[in-house]
């Protein structure tokens, strides 16, 4: 299946498939960037409970990286992942670690989920398997960021946290910002216990459109929480500008024999990897 559409292209190249934005290909001449396709690739480096994998896996997640990143003409060596634990917590990357291997299982980026730099040749990369990934680019200042926000981290706001470091750190002005959302769980999947209901309702309480999706939720009894449209409403106020809020509009549920789903594959879910660099 072809998932291009008005937002996103579906590339396959040299055995690999993968999703580039529109609006981040205006600026290929400053930057690289990819979402990875296919239930057959796996990115995982880790187990969920960050205990090393079998070195066979793990040899095959490199290859599926390095096949990745040849694609879109970076190195296996420039990338940099976080440990993802539905923090809220972003940093910013000043080097590489690892000089001749990815920076991959650090103890530097546990307990992160976004990273943020100006630098060149270093590919912030993040993973999913139903959570938002959210790329973003300040063509202006030249800096980049990549952050995981589950339901959790939405809730923790940390699509908003990201844009304020990358003002506090680096000068930027949100309206410059360009944010990509990338294939992830949608509202018609999406459905939550009462608890993660509740908390939506308490963290947004003082958002007039997002009170208007919670109430939504309730008329219909039947709690299918949209966390595409929250960060929307959320990167928004925070001044990012409708137009540069990018949505691929792809749900992975929806999609599942394309892109992993924990909902679909449950306890034995894969990984797919967003990545963006500065050239």
């Amino acid at each position: 299946m072809d998932l291009s559409n008005q937002e996103v292209i579906h590339i396959k190249k040299d055995g690999i498939e993968y999703l580039q934005f529109k609006k981040l290909l205006e600026h290929k001449d400053i930057i690289n960037h990819a979402y990875s396709l296919g239930t057959d690739k796996n990115y995982r480096t880790a187990k969920a409970n960050k205990q090393g994998l079998d070195s066979r896996v793990y040899q095959k997640a490199l290859e599926d990286y390095k096949t990745l990143c040849q694609a879109v003409e970076t190195k296996l060596e420039h990338l940099i992942k976080t440990n993802q634990e539905h923090t809220d917590e972003v940093k910013v990357v000043r080097q590489k670690i690892n000089l001749n291997a990815p920076d991959f299982n650090l103890e530097q980026y546990s307990k992160t989920d976004g990273l943020i730099t100006n630098k060149k040749h270093m590919a912030l990369a993040t993973t999913n398997a139903d959570c938002i990934l959210l790329i973003f680019l300040d063509p202006v200042k030249k800096v980049i960021a990549n952050t995981h926000s589950g339901w959790r981290g939405t809730l923790q706001r940390i699509s908003v946290k990201t844009i304020r470091k990358m003002k506090k750190e680096f000068n930027c002005f949100p309206e410059d910002i360009i944010c990509c959302i990338c294939p992830s769980i949608r509202k018609c999947h999406f459905e939550v216990e009462k608890e993660v209901k509740e908390s939506f309702e308490q963290e947004f309480q003082d958002i007039e459109e997002i009170n208007e999706i919670i109430e939504e939720i309730i008329a219909k009894q039947k709690w299918n929480i949209d966390t595409v449209k929250i960060n929307q409403i959320l990167l928004q106020r925070e001044g990012v500008k409708p137009e540069n809020i990018i949505d691929s509009g792809i749900c992975s549920v929806c999609h599942s024999n394309d892109i992993h789903s924990y909902r679909v594959e449950k306890q034995e879910y894969g990984l797919n990897t967003a990545l963006i660099e500065l050239k």
